[in-house]
């Protein structure tokens, strides 16, 4: 079956990641989306590499990192400086639905490619602007990169080892998580504009900020702030607000133990044979394990560091307690749930290149998402 979004046309002028992951998202949803591409050079990411992907006549292709967020794409070269460039995209907004861009606050409107130039050829346009600190505010004609709002934003001040112990510091995240979810709040976004217009038959316009996602993901270390008035620290592989809830040593290398309430926690002491622990008032239950932790993780490390990864993770799985490998990314795809769940795909450009990919991980009963078209090649 055609994917939900298989009616739906999307103009994407947008590069790099986050506006591109939101569109490859449209894309995987059966969405048409066109991507519009500078002549000759193409989006920045075809060329950041090594590693670069081999095309089928043997010559250099495209950056993985482009193959990451551009399938179930069109590719278009198109100089939208120029005035055919912006006539052709403004036919093609004639019978599209949305138009995704993350130029500079203010780039498109000297080619009248911005909002106001555009709603008027089409009233129900949803057009979506991506930049590093929304249309409006202090910053907004600054340009914002993921890197840059990961430290602002104050998530790495919460990432990485704990102040005082080797290695600590601030560290980001090793992907590039801001860029990453302001696609997904776009994509939603998006979504909740087709259905607004389909009760109303309005398009509408969406500002979305790097800032302010990378805000909004904040989560419990956000409200920890805003409820307990003082920001939280780095914790290293710890969590904040449970324990034990991190990484611990085995005889081979380490495990992690995600210890989430009380009767685990008694689980993994029987297991240990240290019923003692579970009746010690400082570490009966999860709030004084947290105020506790300095004195009850080393007992725990002293425990896990005498048995194999393997064997705590079989001991623990049978007594109910979560926990896990530490797996390198090649590990992490050789892993047989992974493998079950199909979770690599492979795709073939039409000249034969062979392009692995990521699988999109939503699995619809009715609509399931097909990989149709591999990442173009700038052509």
């Amino acid at each position: 079956m055609a994917g939900p979004l298989s009616h739906i046309k999307v103009v994407d002028l947008s590069r790099v990641l986050a506006g591109p992951w939101s569109t490859q998202m449209l894309g995987d949803l059966g969405a048409q989306v066109t991507k519009i591409e500078r002549p000759h050079a193409g989006d920045d990411t075809r060329h950041w590499g090594p590693p670069f992907i081999t095309n089928a006549d043997g010559s250099r292709g495209d950056a993985g990192y482009f193959l990451c967020t551009n399938r179930n794409k069109t590719s278009l070269q198109l100089d939208i400086t120029s005035d055919a460039g912006q006539a052709t995209i403004r036919d093609m907004v004639k019978q599209a639905d949305i138009l995704v861009e993350n130029y500079k606050v203010g780039g498109l409107k000297k080619y009248g490619l911005d909002y106001d130039s555009l709603k008027d050829l089409n009233p129900g346009l949803i057009y979506c602007s991506i930049t590093g600190f929304g249309q409006t505010g202090p910053y907004a004609k600054r340009p914002g990169y993921d890197f840059m709002i990961q430290a602002m934003s104050g998530l790495m001040s919460v990432t990485g080892e704990k102040d005082g112990l080797p290695g600590a510091g601030p560290q980001k995240v090793g992907i590039a998580i801001a860029d990453l979810m302001t696609g997904m709040y776009a994509s939603v976004g998006i979504l909740a504009a087709l259905a607004h217009r389909d009760q109303t038959g309005e398009g509408q316009y969406i500002d979305l900020a790097l800032l302010d996602c990378q805000m909004a993901m904040l989560s419990n270390q956000g409200s920890n702030y805003l409820v307990g008035g003082s920001a939280p620290k780095r914790m290293g592989n710890a969590h904040l607000n449970i324990v034990p809830y991190q990484v611990m040593p085995t005889k081979d290398g380490h495990l992690i133990i995600a210890v989430g309430n009380d009767s685990q926690f008694q689980s993994f002491c029987r297991l240990c044979a240290r019923q003692d622990w579970a009746n010690d008032p400082r570490f009966a239950t999860n709030e004084a394990r947290v105020v506790n932790r300095e004195e009850l993780i080393p007992l725990l490390e002293e425990v896990t560091r005498h048995r194999s990864t393997q064997d705590w993770i079989s001991a623990l799985e049978t007594a109910n307690v979560p926990c896990g490998p530490v797996n390198n990314i090649e590990q992490a795809f050789q892993d047989p749930q992974v493998i079950h769940r199909h979770l690599r795909r492979d795709m073939t450009r039409p000249d034969g290149t062979k392009i692995p990919v990521v699988a999109n991980p939503i699995n619809f009963s009715k609509t399931p998402i097909e990989y149709k078209i591999a990442p173009p090649k700038l052509k």
